[in-house]
């Protein structure tokens, strides 16, 4: 019977720790996504951001490989656009 008691006792403390750790960790995980986020950088007056159609390039396709690539990044040769020289300087197929 002492066998019996002694290993449920074992048991109830085995869970009783873990159940206390798993309490822990969600207290941190929870404290540390309550911390504020940091203060964003003061703009200058007359500040607009500028949209993404602006900044948005041309993007061009490879004649040998099919990569896109930006039009400011474009290797002419035959009348066609490389992505790079290496394949420009290759036959055409």
């Amino acid at each position: 019977m002492s066998r019996i008691l002694f290993w449920l006792a074992l048991v109830f403390l085995v869970i009783f720790a873990v159940r206390a750790k798993i309490r822990e960790a969600q207290k941190r995980h929870q404290q540390q996504f309550r911390q504020p986020p940091p203060a964003a950088p003061a703009q200058p007056s007359g500040y607009r951001p500028r949209s993404a159609a602006n900044d948005a390039e041309v993007m061009l396709q490879c004649a040998h490989c099919g990569v896109f690539y930006p039009a400011s990044e474009t290797v002419r040769a035959n009348g066609r656009d490389y992505c790079s020289a290496a394949h420009a300087a290759l036959p055409s197929a």
